[in-house]
């Protein structure tokens, strides 16, 4: 029996198999481009023998049902799976929770009519989540699927936490509150950093930073998040890829008087053309840091700011929490950018926080420790798995069923 993991975005999906019952990976894939004449499909598996293979299609996807076919069509053609009907279960990611999912759910017509009722806080998102979930039902009408929500693992913050200074009102008709996101990956690195650690998830306080292309802070207090950098939107918070992270609101309102810029205008300023790329017209944190050690002034200063804002979220969560047991670096550039995590954590010795620079250095694929012998805090890169997190929730649920 297997669990298949699905994230459906507005013109990909990316899917991967799990074995049960140690939930050990059996095949990944990503169908991406649909709408175009040149979409790509992608299966990555491990034959008979144990040898890694890639199958590979270009071939026009119109939409979901269609990528959900040639999926199933991928994983039959390697072996790693003979009918769709006869998974265990489905696992699928839901960008958008609200206040109405605290945890993973069974999906029925109920669960449906909640995500979509929640499009309005998530635009781009949740609406492609529910065609994936829709067009899957059709596909494995039988099979068990459950939605696994990004905003679930925060909705353990507290009212004073979620809550904005607005009127009340606002929160009561228009639920504007914060609600957080990348909560399937700090809720899987927190887990994983107590168990490297050695110690129960209930007695450790912990700052998790997963940093990609978008990028967030949780404070975690015994397994519960307390309080998270994204908002409303992930828009708000940390520097990121294209986006803005916070910055004072009455700045919009200039703008709006002092150019022609409108309301899109300014939507797609903070989303798109913002964080990184705003600075010093470069994303990929990768790039800025190669043009940073080529002297590029403008690449180091994205670099400076992106991590300033990152030390000072880990103050003000310092403080939140009480004090703080471990640090956890994880994402794309939370695992693979040493010069992020040592910007990051420089001059905070006086706090207990201390890393090692040769063991920040070393390349890794595994959770390591990277704090310094005289370091309070412990400082660890854990590598994300949203997907094992994903069918780990799965398979509880349709067990407990």
């Amino acid at each position: 029996m297997k669990i298949l993991v699905m994230n459906s975005g507005s013109s990909s999906l990316k899917f991967q198999l799990f074995n049960l019952p140690d939930l050990t990976v059996s095949a990944s894939g990503l169908i991406e481009q649909m709408g175009d004449e040149q979409s790509s499909a992608r299966l990555i598996y491990f034959d008979s023998a144990g040898t890694q293979q890639t199958l590979k299609q270009t071939v026009p996807v119109a939409e979901h049902r269609q990528a959900i076919i040639i999926m199933a069509d991928l994983l039959r053609e390697s072996g790693t799976m003979n009918d769709i009907q006869e998974l265990a279960g489905i696992g699928h990611r839901v960008v958008h929770g609200g206040e109405a999912f605290h945890e993973p759910v069974l999906i029925d017509d109920r669960v449906i009519s909640a995500i979509e009722e929640l499009i309005p806080l998530a635009p781009l998102h949740n609406p492609a989540n529910l065609t994936g979930i829709r067009v899957a039902l059709e596909q494995a009408g039988t099979v068990p699927q459950v939605a696994v929500f990004d905003t679930a693992f925060h909705q353990s913050i507290p009212e004073h936490g979620y809550l904005y200074a607005l009127p009340y009102k606002l929160y009561q008709e228009q639920k504007v509150r914060r609600y957080g996101f990348h909560g399937t990956s700090h809720d899987y690195v927190s887990k994983q950093a107590a168990q490297f650690i050695g110690q129960p998830i209930t007695e450790l306080n912990i700052i998790s930073v997963h940093l990609g292309n978008g990028t967030s802070a949780a404070a975690i207090r015994g397994g519960k998040c307390i309080d998270t950098s994204m908002g409303l939107t992930p828009l708000e918070g940390l520097i990121m890829g294209t986006r803005s992270g916070d910055l004072d609101p009455a700045i919009l309102f200039y703008l709006a008087r002092e150019t022609d810029m409108d309301m899109d205008d300014l939507d797609g300023m903070l989303n798109k053309e913002s964080g990184l790329k705003g600075i010093c017209g470069e994303n990929d944190m990768r790039t800025i840091t190669e043009l940073a050690g080529q002297g590029d002034r403008l690449a180091r200063l994205a670099l400076t700011m992106f991590c300033y804002r990152l030390k000072k979220y880990i103050g003000a969560y310092m403080a939140a929490l009480g004090g703080v047991d471990c640090i956890v670096f994880t994402g794309g550039i939370g695992e693979n950018s040493a010069i992020v995590r040592q910007m990051s954590c420089q001059g905070l010795e006086r706090l207990g926080i201390s890393l090692d620079k040769e063991k920040n250095t070393k390349q890794r694929n595994a959770i390591s420790e990277i704090q310094a012998t005289d370091s309070i805090v412990k400082i660890l890169v854990v590598p994300t798995d949203e997907e094992l997190e994903i069918a780990t929730q799965t398979l509880r649920v349709i067990t407990e069923r």
